[in-house]
């Protein structure tokens, strides 16, 4: 019961920033980076983040320097990311990896999904504590626009 009462809190707080942080990872090599770049397009993006039944939506202006940082691996205040399963190529893409907060907290990554230069949609799940199952997150993106609305949020 204490247990369980832990788990639905944690999940509470951290599940938006959660889904952002995992379910994109940066292409493990330069020319799979190179690849991505050139295959995802800068501009401006909506995407929305779901984990845990709690969904989050945003819009970033994405500059063409920043493509691959954007595909590659969406950046919270609270998750650092590393993914040493990855794989992006031909419209494909499968991660899998940890991410930590600063509290130390660290859970077990697995996403897999589609991408065309103007959209992707990852799924997969997020571990909480070793030998739990896998709760489900997604993340769905589309570029708006190529130019950026003035006021913009850049990302």
């Amino acid at each position: 019961m204490i247990l369980s009462s832990v788990l639905i809190r944690t999940l509470t707080v951290a599940a938006p920033a959660l889904a952002g942080a995992i379910v994109l990872a940066a292409p493990s090599s330069p020319s799979q980076a190179q690849a991505a770049a050139s295959e995802v397009l800068p501009g401006y993006w909506e995407y929305t983040t779901s984990a845990v039944g709690i969904r989050d939506t945003e819009q970033k202006c994405v500059r063409p320097s920043e493509i691959n940082r954007f595909f590659g691996g969406l950046s919270t205040r609270r998750w650092q990311c590393v993914y040493p399963t990855r794989e992006v190529g031909n419209g494909n893409a499968r991660f899998e990896g940890t991410c930590t907060d600063h509290k130390g907290r660290r859970v077990n990554v697995r996403l897999q999904g589609t991408y065309q230069a103007e959209s992707f949609r990852f799924t997969g799940g997020a571990q909480l504590a070793r030998g739990t199952p896998y709760l489900p997150a997604s993340i769905t993106a589309r570029r708006l626009a190529e130019v950026c609305p003035a006021g913009a949020e850049y990302f």
